[in-house]
């Protein structure tokens, strides 16, 4: 087996000689460079030594003594050091080079594309020019890392980062090992790829995945909805032309609420004495 073909995976492979600029190792049939800038120790003529393979930008084989997480076959969860809109989002996976995450394997929308510091779960792949790439990992792979909640878990609260996204919902994998479902119903706005989350469950499967909302408990959610609201209030001096009787989709175009959550809100707002209703308007009671 040649060298190459060990692109993204470790190899032991022995000192044969230095140079001005690092050390030549080699398996006994091929040598390859570990660049003075990919190691921070000396070593001797026939040391072994563990290295990492992978090709530099020149399409050359090269070595470092930094073992990432991450190798062909291996997943981990990697952080996010760039990002560039033509071409894909780059991963910080502890080489001097990042890695590439290419655009054909994110999200088609842009928006929900990862940012510098969220986390996604991939394994390494090579193309035919031996070159690395990243590669997320995919639903099976997830399952197989999981733990299986059960209904003692129910209505807790959980964090975890996003590891797929879609128009109908996300799917996240938590902190305690769950792997999770967000439906588009339970979510204000669709979170990034590798994006982490907070939220509470609200379902346990029969296989033990979970369903969770990113929606605050009816009592939380009530205040800041009832603040939001009040903002709009004041944006406007004090009126709107939205009561307890509004149209649901008017409620929904203007403040993405649920007529029912809309109503809990301004319920509130009218109990504490801070607003009143006259015909079809609201306004803010003076003091």
């Amino acid at each position: 087996m040649s060298l190459k073909e060990l692109i993204g995976q470790t190899a032991t492979l022995t000192v044969a000689r230095q140079a001005a600029f690092g050390y030549f190792l080699t398996d006994g049939n091929e040598d390859v460079l570990l660049h003075i800038n990919e190691t921070d120790q000396e070593y001797q003529e026939d040391e072994q030594v563990e290295v990492f393979l992978y090709a530099d930008s020149q399409g050359r084989l090269s070595a470092s003594t930094t073992i990432p997480e991450v190798a062909v076959g291996k997943y981990a969860w990697v952080k996010v050091a760039d990002k560039n809109p033509s071409i894909g989002v780059f991963l910080d996976i502890g080489l001097k080079k990042d890695l590439l995450l290419g655009s054909d394997d994110l999200p088609v929308h842009k928006s929900v594309w990862p940012n510098p510091g969220d986390l996604v779960f991939i394994t390494l792949k090579v193309d035919r020019n031996y070159l690395l790439y990243a590669k997320l990992a995919t639903d099976p792979i997830i399952q197989s890392i999981s733990t299986k909640a059960t209904r003692k878990d129910f209505n807790k609260n959980v964090q975890g980062h996003i590891y797929r996204t879609a128009k109908v919902g996300s799917w996240v994998y938590t902190i305690e090992g769950f792997k999770g479902f967000i439906h588009e119903s339970q979510r204000q706005q669709e979170p990034r790829l590798g994006q982490k989350v907070e939220g509470r469950i609200i379902d346990i499967k029969e296989d033990g995945t979970i369903n969770v909302s990113l929606l605050g408990r009816k009592e939380e959610s009530q205040d800041v909805d009832a603040e939001r609201i009040y903002e709009y209030l004041m944006s406007r001096n004090g009126a709107m032309p939205y009561n307890d009787k509004s149209m649901p989709e008017d409620i929904q175009d203007r403040f993405k609420l649920s007529k029912g959550a809309f109503k809990r809100a301004l319920g509130k707002l009218m109990k504490e004495g801070r607003v009143y209703q006259e015909g079809s308007w609201t306004y803010v009671k003076k003091d």
